[in-house]
């Protein structure tokens, strides 16, 4: 027997059901924008020597994955999104203790990190060749352009943004600026922190 009341369970149902159309919904997207995408190519409405299309894209994945090569370049993709999302986010972190830790350095260095954040990576691509070369190195420099910045201003603005009476509570227990980090600041922010890096893996995955 249930322990639930029925309107209880009403609720549950209605959640359930809400769920599985928001799924259904997603799925309905997918499928159109793929069949929208199929039927506009195949009509010569786009270029696809520049836009490619759902069926061809099948088949350069069928033909990858028979002579062995898709597995690696998935491997050399996933190294590379790895690699500039763990830089990124080392230097992200730290970067943002150092700014919220000494507001000297942060009033000087705030415009820059806006000017560099806004900065349109993508299109310096041809410059970073020629900087670091035709390589993988090259790939996950330019990625590390587009997460590193970003993810700097996201941790930094959560700290900033920390509930001011925690931090004067402590203040006035005269703790120090390392543990009101580490029991205000950084318990604060673990949502600030996760969301940062959502994006930067998304921004990675975007570089690479």
């Amino acid at each position: 027997m249930s322990t639930f009341s029925k309107e209880h369970q009403q609720y549950l149902k209605k959640l359930k059901q809400k769920k599985i159309t928001v799924f259904i919904l997603r799925l309905l997207i997918i499928a159109i924008f793929l069949i929208g995408w199929e039927l506009l190519s195949k009509y010569h409405i786009i270029n696809t020597f520049l836009s490619s299309s759902p069926s061809n894209v099948f088949k350069t994945v069928i033909k990858l994955f028979q002579d062995g090569s898709l597995l690696k370049h998935i491997g050399i993709t996933m190294y590379e999104v790895l690699l500039s999302f763990i830089i990124a986010t080392i230097i992200g972190f730290i970067s943002a203790i150092i700014l919220w830790s000494n507001k000297m350095i942060s009033k000087v260095l705030d415009p820059y990190l806006t000017i560099l954040n806004s900065l349109p990576k993508v299109a310096l691509g041809p410059l970073i060749i020629i900087w670091v070369g035709a390589s993988i190195n090259s790939i996950i420099f330019m990625a590390l352009l587009i997460n590193t910045f970003i993810t700097i201003i996201n941790i930094y603005n959560g700290f900033i943004s920390t509930n001011k009476n925690y931090i004067t509570l402590l203040k006035s227990l005269k703790a120090s600026k390392k543990q009101i980090f580490l029991k205000v600041i950084l318990p604060s922010n673990y949502s600030t922190i996760i969301n940062a890096l959502k994006i930067n893996i998304s921004m990675s995955l975007i570089g690479s």
